[in-house]
């Protein structure tokens, strides 16, 4: 399937990144990814910012304490709580016209369906735990009116990778989920979904190692129309970038946004700050353990896929993000799944957060003339 999907022209490549991943010796390939990174933000920095980004929280779940911080963590609890965030972000393409994407619209029913998180769900519900890491903020079908858009003005969906994501309820499907009598209609009718050529290639064939963290048939009869393939590193307009920062899966990709504060990076590489500046941590163990191995990023390591890749992609992360102005000792990295900071967790909540990204004014297509 992946081989007869060609990139459409809505992105264009980033020639600063091109090849850095496939340097060898592995040492020299961290190298070559450090200094592309700081030729690339030099010259995204110049470009221009979006037009406006918002993240809302769409829910909290459980999730296991060892893989938050790659095990470096002291912890006594097995579990903690992780809240995913969506982003409604706009930007002006590169056909001169404003484009509106939606980052991470996470469907819980959908994630459910992993069998991961089925077994954990499982668990939680027979130690009678569920209530405590399980809440509901919002619908992702159900945010934008509460911004002044509908469901149909999005021009794009994307995920940093399609763990737990059933794309079929997000972006409709020819035929029916198991159980159901209809083929499911696309949350955001208008919208293609981007997603990396290698991540789309998980779904054909699933590797043991993989298989636990994806839905099963999640994207079965998704039509090829709704699907937007790039490679590599991706712009999208002003303002906004898709690095492919590859090891947490093969196709893991970062979302980077140029704002009036400077530059945000958001992946699930990380849980916390933390897992990008742990010279900073005060969680017990990350800071230490870090230190002992010479390591400056702590993996969110729920997946082996390629650990090496997954440190060499959050030192790409780390070298585009900008200082935060509130804090300079801190990078703008927020994770698109953040470790709570809920004081039953403690000591396991993250030294540092900054909360959700809010800029500028999101306004109805058309509505700027």
């Amino acid at each position: 399937m992946t081989d007869t999907l060609p990139a459409r022209q809505a992105v264009r490549p980033i020639p600063e990144l091109e090849g850095v991943h496939g340097i060898w010796p592995r040492g020299e390939r961290l190298n070559a990814v450090r200094a592309a990174a700081e030729r690339y933000r030099e010259r995204f920095a110049g470009q221009g910012t979006v037009r406006a980004v918002k993240s809302i929280d769409i829910a909290a779940a459980p999730y296991p304490a060892r893989f938050a911080f790659q095990g470096y963590s002291v912890n006594l609890n097995p579990l903690i709580t992780i809240i995913n965030r969506m982003f409604v972000i706009q930007f002006d393409g590169f056909d001169g016209r404003m484009k509106t994407l939606v980052w991470e619209p996470t469907v819980a029913a959908g994630s459910a369906e992993a069998p991961f998180y089925r077994k954990l769900q499982a668990l939680s519900r027979r130690m009678r735990a569920e209530r405590l890491f399980v809440k509901y903020y919002n619908d992702p079908d159900k945010v934008l009116p509460g911004l002044g858009l509908s469901n149909a003005d999005i021009d794009y969906v994307s995920f940093d990778h399609l763990h737990v994501q059933d794309v079929r309820m997000i972006m409709g499907s020819d035929t029916p989920i198991g159980g159901e009598t209809a083929p499911s209609e696309p949350l955001f009718p208008n919208a293609r979904l981007l997603v990396h050529r290698k991540e789309l290639g998980t779904f054909e064939s699933m590797h043991p190692m993989q298989w636990a963290w994806y839905v099963d048939g999640g994207m079965d009869g998704v039509p090829a129309e709704r699907l937007e393939v790039f490679d590599g590193d991706v712009e999208l307009g002003v303002g906004v970038s898709l690095l492919w920062t590859p090891g947490h899966t093969d196709g893991n990709h970062s979302l980077v946004l140029n704002t009036p504060d400077g530059i945000w990076v958001s992946s699930e590489n990380g849980m916390a700050a933390d897992n990008w500046q742990p010279e900073l941590s005060r969680i017990p163990g990350v800071r230490q353990q870090a230190s002992f191995y010479g390591r400056e990023v702590v993996l969110n390591a729920n997946t082996l896929e390629d650990s090496l890749d997954q440190y060499d992609s959050m030192v790409k992360e780390k070298t585009l993000a900008s200082p935060s102005p509130r804090d300079p000792r801190w990078l703008q990295i927020i994770p698109s799944s953040e470790c709570a900071d809920w004081k039953r967790q403690w000591p396991l909540v993250p030294t540092h957060s900054h909360g959700g990204l809010d800029y500028g004014t999101i306004t109805k297509p058309g509505a700027d003339g």
